[in-house]
Parts: C-alpha cells; structure tokens; sequence
C-alpha cells in the first residue's frame, strides 16, 4: 500500500504586464535547471501568467501535466490578483517566492522589483484568505529558490496526505486515560477523515482471517525480521492474522480516501481476547508507513501520519515516561555529554517502535504492566506476550505533537533532540532521550497547556518542516523548547 503522496511539482511563473515578461521566464528556466541539478521532479509550465486569462491557461497546464502542487514564481513584481487566484483554483498546496536581483550592472531592463511585487501578493493571499506557504526568506537567485522547493516538497506531501487522510479507530479510550480524550472537530478542520468501531468489529474481522492462505508468509517474514531466538513460535501465526486484517480492514473501508491510519484499543480487553498483545504488529505496520497508535490515541496517530510524509522514514509514539535517576546520569551521560539532568527523560511504550529504529538485542516479550495487572500472580506470560522490546538506537530526533483541546482548538509542540547511546537498564521499548531545556520545555507547554502523556517521534530534526506544516494548516499556537535566556509567558521570573 502506497500511504503516502508521491509530490509532482508545477513551477509557475508570473509577470506584470509593465515589466519585460522575458525576464521572468528566463529566472523561471533558470530555476528549473536548477532544480534538475538537485534531483528535483519539477514541471516548468510554458504559460507566464500576466492576466487572468493567462492564469486559467496555466493552471489547466499544470493539472493536465499531472502536477498537485506548485511553485509560484514572481519574476518580476508580478500581476497581484492573477497570482494570488492560481492558489484559488488549483487544488494542492502552493508556494510562493520571488527573484532576487541578479547583478549590479543591469538595473534597468534587468530590475525585476519582485522584493516588492511579494509584499503585495502576500496581502493579496490574506485578503482572499488563501492559504499559502511562504519561505522564511522567499526572495532569492535560481539557486536559492530550488532550495525553497526542496524545503517545500516534505510540506506539499504532508499537506496532500491529510487531505487523504482517514483515521480508522476500534473502541473508546482505556478508563481513565482522559489524556487521549480527541474531540474529532479539529480533525474536519484540516480535512481529514475518522471512522469509529466498536472492538467486536475488530474481533470478528479478525476470526474471519482465521486459516487465512498468506498467514505462514506473513510468519515467515516476522523470523525474517526478528532473527532466530528474538520471538515466540507459538504467537506468530496469530499475529500474522492480526496484521493481515489491519491491512485487509484499510483496503475495504478507506473509502474515498487514498490514505489510512489507525487508532486502536489495545487494552484491557485485547490481549486476553486476541490471545496476544498488538504492540509487535502495530511497529510493522508504521514500519510500512501505515501508523497504528495505541489506546485509541486518535492525535497520536495524526501526529505520526504527519512524521510519515515529512521525513519518509519509520516514527513512533511514546509515553513521556520517566525522569533519568540521578545516578545514571552521573555515571553514563555527565562524563560524556554536556545536558543537564532536567534535558533529558525516558520515552516508553510496551513496544510499537518499529525494529529499524532499535538496538539489536530488541526481542518480542511480554507486557510487563499488562501481566500483572491481567493474568495470574506468579505466572508464566500468556496472552500479555507481544511487545517489541529493547533500546531505541541513538538518533538525531524531534519529538511533536498535534492535538485538539477539550475546546476544539488546534494547538501543537516540536523539540529537537537526539536519543542518547545509553543503556536504560529498564523494560518495554524505551530509551534515553536529551532534549535541550526539557526541564523548563515540560513545565511550560506540556504541563501548562494541557498535553497528553504521548508524544510522536520522528527519528531526524524536522523542526523546520512540521513548523512550516502547522503555519500551513492555519495552526496558531506552536510551542517549542525556549532556549535558555528566553522565557516563557508563564515561567516565573523570580524562581
């Protein structure tokens, strides 16, 4: 299953009809060029829009060429209403940027004036409340502009995903977990799609999948995956029928929609009813790009849908789980790293980060939590078996979070930081994270405003990407870890 947008670029340009329209083709087809030197798959429409006709003409060029997001290009000051309506009535994402002035010895024919020409188009795009992005800095020579592009495509596919999206959830949130309480408004409010199931929807869905033909394919490739000694013989065959029926279950009921995740219950009742716990499974699938999150955590899932298309790569969610003792700090990390003990934390779940994303001693177990509260004092693990655990590798990360308040109202955090190469001495998939300024960043977003225990991960710092991605979707309050020196409204100025 493709689960991600493939983005075909469509570059663009525009001219106002009092400046030589040749200058902005040439910038376009330099841009272009540009943009082929880096790899970039990006259509150069022929029509250079000075008109309104123009712009109708061009847009039907870029559709027809298969292209669903742009790059418009103001060559020179540009025509204000023409360009902005290109953003109107194509259906994609859109960026805007400009020409900077290519030599101090052509300032006549060869002054382009689209510094100017883009204070006008971004008023214009308010004025008509279309949503665009807009570089930190949109004004610069071809080179700098294919940059822009390249910067763009992550948020192009993200925002082409969403609009794809459906999240597909199996039963309530676990008992007093009001933490992944997710009013389903702020989902409509970016354009994505949910479909709530009861557990028993899953349940039966899953014996139906009972002698399923691709099951011992599927066990096969489990081995394959884990290694000889890392799994439990007995479970996989029925894990394997619990995955096929994750992806049989996306294929009939996604719908209109080209793109699934999901948000599934997975205790108390799973394990004893399914015979195992779904954590394993769950990793797979995100390894695939499907996400599955867990405790029907419909954010969570969100979150790590977004991670997907920005990076391309595996995510995962975890609980904020537990500060680092003291005495581990000052035994492994203080001699070799300059954070403090309030930087970093332990992030944990009983086991969905995929294996590509874990040291190589991560094996299938059992849920240690789970066993004790579900199956018999003193016993040997049954249906609590499942979990993928071991430590999360050492990685550049960023840790965020899109949620929608008990009020309906968007509002998301990004930290960038690196999983440390530290033994946790602990249990479930875990590992040492290191955020600069946790301490404070903990206290003053999480805490204050209100988010829940889990957060996503992508395993890369795209900080840059998914801010760009949450201006886009018209979130306003993005937090993230102020550095030191730089306070928070809330932060106590005496403490």
């Amino acid at each position: 299953m493709q689960n991600i947008p493939v983005v075909k670029l469509g570059l663009i340009a525009v001219s106002r009809d009092c400046f030589i329209i040749s200058l902005s083709e040439r910038r376009r087809a330099a841009i272009a060029a540009a943009c082929a030197a880096r790899g970039l798959d990006v259509y150069e429409a022929k029509t250079t829009v000075e008109n309104e006709n123009d712009m109708l003409k061009a847009v039907d060029e870029v559709k027809e060429a298969g292209c669903n997001a742009l790059c418009v290009f103001l060559g020179n000051f540009g025509p204000e209403t023409p360009e902005t309506l290109i953003a109107q009535r194509f259906d994609g994402p859109v960026m805007y940027a400009a020409a900077a002035e290519e030599t101090g010895n052509d300032l006549i024919n060869g002054r382009g004036d689209a510094y100017c020409g883009m204070l006008n188009c971004s008023y214009n795009l308010g004025m008509r409340k279309i949503r665009a992005h807009i570089p930190e800095y949109p004004v610069g020579t071809a080179e700098e502009v294919a940059d822009m592009i390249a910067d763009f495509i992550p948020v192009a596919r993200t925002v082409l995903g969403l609009s794809g999206l459906k999240i597909i959830t199996f039963g309530p949130r676990p008992q007093d977990f009001f933490a992944c309480n997710a009013p389903i408004k702020g989902l409509y409010d970016i354009g994505v799609e949910i479909e709530e199931n009861s557990e028993l929807d899953l349940l039966v869905a899953y014996k139906e999948h009972a002698g399923d033909a691709r099951i011992p394919e599927v066990v096969e490739d489990m081995k394959k995956e884990m290694g000889e000694g890392r799994y439990y013989e007995d479970l996989l065959a029925r894990m394997a029928q619990f995955e096929l029926t994750l992806l049989d279950w996306a294929e009939a009921h996604k719908g209109a929609r080209k793109y699934v995740a999901f948000a599934d219950k997975c205790w108390p009742a799973f394990p004893s009813q399914f015979g195992f716990e779904p954590c394993y499974v769950n990793s797979r699938l995100v390894a695939r790009g499907i996400p599955v999150s867990c405790e029907v955590d419909i954010y969570g899932a969100l979150s790590e849908y977004i991670g997907l298309c920005v990076t391309g790569d595996a995510v995962t969610l975890l609980d904020i789980n537990n500060s680092v003792p003291k005495d581990l700090y000052d035994e492994d990390i203080a001699p070799k790293f300059s954070y403090k003990l309030t930087d970093t934390f332990m992030g944990f779940h009983c086991g969905n980060t995929p294996a590509c994303k874990m040291c190589a001693d991560r094996a299938i177990k059992y849920q240690l939590i789970q066993h004790r509260l579900l199956e018999p004092k003193d016993s040997e693990p049954d249906f609590t078996r499942g979990t993928l655990e071991g430590d999360i590798a050492a990685s550049d990360i960023t840790f965020y979070r899109l949620q929608c308040d008990a009020q309906g109202v968007l509002r998301a955090y990004i930290a960038e930081g690196e999983v440390l190469p530290v033994a946790t001495r602990s249990f479930g998939g875990i590992g040492i994270f290191a955020i600069p300024e946790m301490g404070r960043f903990y206290r003053h977003v999480l805490i204050e405003k209100g988010y829940p225990h889990h957060g996503a991960v992508a395993f890369s710092h795209c900080g840059k990407a998914l801010f760009s991605i949450l201006r886009y979707l018209g979130v306003e309050d993005i937090a993230y870890n102020h550095p030191a020196g730089l306070p928070y409204k809330t932060e106590n100025p005496f403490a």
